[in-house]
């Protein structure tokens, strides 16, 4: 057996700089057109709730014509927060599928943050209307910052934007971040910060519904990020029913996601949008929800894109690991 081979690590100061805005957003589609058109396979995904109150996944699948084989263990730890560290936690392995050998391993919380906000952004393109200028974002965090990133970057005017914070009050930091960018505030009443939004961003743990139902106007259109277990929620009951429904695979949507509050409603992969399959006619007046609950694709042509880039820079440590 071989003793010369190599495994290459990335680790967080590696993968960061490199992770840019372009090449996200065009590893994204890419996984989303290569599941419309079923030649990448999402595997079934494990999500699973810890005795330390942690929730524990793994998502994977392959795409065969790039040999391009791996998996993302992740999850979320809240507990991290009292430590000053990040409750959610991921890391990515890619394996040559013609040996199983592993090639590389790399720190996947960046990759998990930047994939998601790039999908998010990507559906805001296709299903917002083309004039939206007022959001409303739920949460104050990592991801919630990435989706209003993309949204600001997506949308073709300046914004104004109100925020709901985990306490309710301003967060300063938040603001600092986007001030230069948009008109941003604290909303006082959330119901009607949504009420008043084109667009909702909803980036929370998903413990429940976020704002009542009636509070959602028609013409808005709702990014859900965070329900991604069975039992968790951010939409009311009801605004399901009222909506076209995309998400990034029907079956996980279902199971984990917003969708599985209504398994039964119609909805639409976006992958099969972009990839030409399915024309969306949207009208002003449509109130439009992008389920998201991440495919194990997406972190597949990230990390790819990832390791090329790694190999060609001479970036990373790598280590003997024989056969």
């Amino acid at each position: 057996m071989p003793t010369d081979a190599k495994l290459l690590l990335l680790n967080r100061d590696v993968i960061d700089p490199a992770l840019r805005g372009e090449q996200v957003l065009n590893a994204v589609r890419e996984a989303f057109v290569l599941h419309s058109q079923r030649a990448g396979r999402v595997f079934p995904v494990v999500r699973e709730k810890l005795h330390t109150g942690a929730v524990f996944g793994i998502k994977s699948g392959d795409i065969a014509s790039q040999d391009l084989l791996g998996f993302k263990a992740a999850g979320f730890w809240p507990s991290n927060r009292t430590k000053g560290g990040e409750p959610h936690q991921a890391t990515v392995a890619l394996f040559d599928p013609n040996t199983g050998r592993p090639l590389c391993i790399m720190d996947g919380n960046a990759i998990t943050t930047a994939r998601t906000g790039a999908a998010g952004g990507l559906g805001l393109q296709q299903f917002a209307r083309p004039d939206s200028s007022r959001i409303c974002v739920f949460g104050t965090g990592v991801q919630a910052k990435v989706q209003l990133h993309y949204a600001l970057t997506m949308l073709q005017r300046r914004c104004v934007v109100q925020y709901v914070s985990v306490t309710g009050d301003t967060d300063e930091d938040f603001e600092r971040a986007f001030a230069k960018r948009c008109s941003i505030s604290v909303a006082w009443d959330r119901n009607d910060a949504v009420a008043s939004s084109d667009v909702v961003i909803t980036a929370t743990p998903g413990g429940g519904a976020l704002f009542d139902a009636d509070a959602v106007q028609s013409g808005t259109h709702l990014t859900c990020v965070g329900a991604d277990t069975a039992g968790k929620r951010e939409l009311p009951e009801g605004i399901l029913e009222r909506s076209l429904i995309f998400v990034d695979d029907r079956e996980q949507a279902r199971s984990i996601g917003e969708c599985q509050w209504a398994p039964e409603l119609p909805c639409t992969e976006i992958g099969d949008v972009l990839s030409g399959k399915v024309k969306v006619e949207r009208s002003n007046a449509d109130i439009t929800v992008f389920d998201m609950t991440g495919l194990a694709l997406q972190d597949l042509t990230v990390a790819r894109y990832l390791y090329e880039h790694a190999l060609h820079t001479g970036a990373g440590t790598s280590i003997d690991w024989p056969w």
